[in-house]
């Protein structure tokens, strides 16, 4: 009992930089419900946090909120290196964690879950990506402003060909079809998405393909990547921007939508490696740069991290409300998991650790 009442203080002592209290009052704050949170959370960072919060050790009313505080305060950065962030890391500047053996697994993790998830998770389209707020009431009417921002940022018009690299489950390329008049073609690494992406495109002028981008040797009016560029890593952004180069023609545009570190990081956080997206990587503005020079002029950048604080919220509730119809396949853990990916993703966008960038991009002259 004496230890656990140290670790107790000692680990209060840190959360109180961010305005957080064990068994305090605020719904912000922890309450615990197994004395082994304390060293779980003191020794493993956020992988003790995550893993702790899954096993129902402890809880908090409201874990969005909690994670703005966390990330305001900068802890992430006060808590210093863990052993699996080390590892990480290490393994980051050794090995290329996004190459093309690599790249399915991050779809037979998390995409390909189970379609229903994001079914009862996402918006009629089933956009997995940040919405666009600015006059929306509800998440449909926020996707479907993306959708066309999206479309008209790129100047769209019948007959062009589109290449849309992550196509998800279909939802831009059945609306840039049916709205604009294009011809698609999508490419994902998950089989689950290709499946029901197929059946939602039916009847349009949309082919959907399994494969990676760096199989792509077609050639495009326009190129569109939505939230797919996460898993493409740091030592292999040079390499995308060379085949997205290659893939449209002199006039063409770029269109990159992607979630941003605001300081450069070579490894993503732990929990989130393990349990939500294997050999993830954030990228940040140098590195963006730095894969574009010589490739692509950027025309406009914008950052909409609020946006997906809201978005992501708006996912959380339709999670929640249709927990009673997934609870039979999947497990109160896999609900306490996901309920932590979703909230402590929003917190991040609304401390501002996190951004998400919607990039319009021309090519310059350089030879393909």
């Amino acid at each position: 009992m004496l230890i656990a009442n140290r670790l107790k203080a000692r680990l209060q002592q840190v959360l109180s930089v961010a305005d957080v209290q064990i068994d305090g009052s605020r719904p912000w704050d922890i309450r615990v419900r197994h004395a082994g949170f304390y060293p779980r959370v003191l020794l493993q960072g956020s992988m003790g946090l995550g893993e702790s919060y899954m096993d129902g050790w402890w809880d908090c009313a409201e874990v969005d909120q909690l994670f703005f505080k966390l990330f305001s305060a900068g802890l992430e950065r006060r808590a210093g290196r863990k052993l699996q962030a080390v590892w990480l890391f290490m393994k980051s500047l050794v090995l290329n964690c996004q190459t093309k053996s690599r790249s399915t697994r991050v779809a037979q993790q998390h995409y390909d879950l189970g379609n229903e998830i994001f079914e009862c998770m996402l918006d009629r389209r089933m956009v997995y990506t940040c919405g666009r707020w600015e006059h929306a009431a509800d998440l449909n009417e926020a996707q479907e402003a993306k959708l066309h921002f999206v479309c008209r940022k790129l100047n769209l018009s019948p007959g062009m060909r589109v290449l849309d690299i992550g196509c998800g489950w279909g939802s831009f390329a059945k609306f840039a079809a049916e709205k604009y008049g294009v011809q698609v073609v999508g490419i994902t690494v998950s089989q689950q998405q290709l499946k029901l992406a197929r059946t939602r495109c039916s009847g349009l002028p949309v082919e959907l393909r399994l494969a990676d981008y760096r199989d792509l040797h077609d050639c495009f009016d326009r190129v569109v990547s939505l939230g797919m560029f996460e898993h493409v890593g740091n030592k292999n952004y040079r390499t995308f921007f060379q085949v997205a180069r290659r893939a449209i023609r002199d006039e063409g545009r770029l269109f990159l939508a992607t979630i941003g570190s605001s300081q450069t990081v070579r490894a993503t956080d732990p929990w989130i490696e393990r349990y939500i997206f294997p050999n993830s990587h954030l990228p940040c503005v140098s590195q963006i740069g730095a894969a574009l020079d010589g490739r692509f002029l950027v025309e406009d950048w914008q950052n909409w991290g609020q946006d997906y604080d809201r978005t992501l919220m708006a996912w959380f509730h339709n999670f929640e409300d249709n927990w009673n119809c997934l609870k039979e396949k999947y497990s109160e853990r896999f609900h306490r998991m996901w309920r932590f990916y979703l909230l402590a993703s929003a917190g991040s966008f609304r401390s501002r650790h996190l951004q998400v960038w919607q990039m319009l991009l021309s090519p310059t002259n350089a030879a393909r």
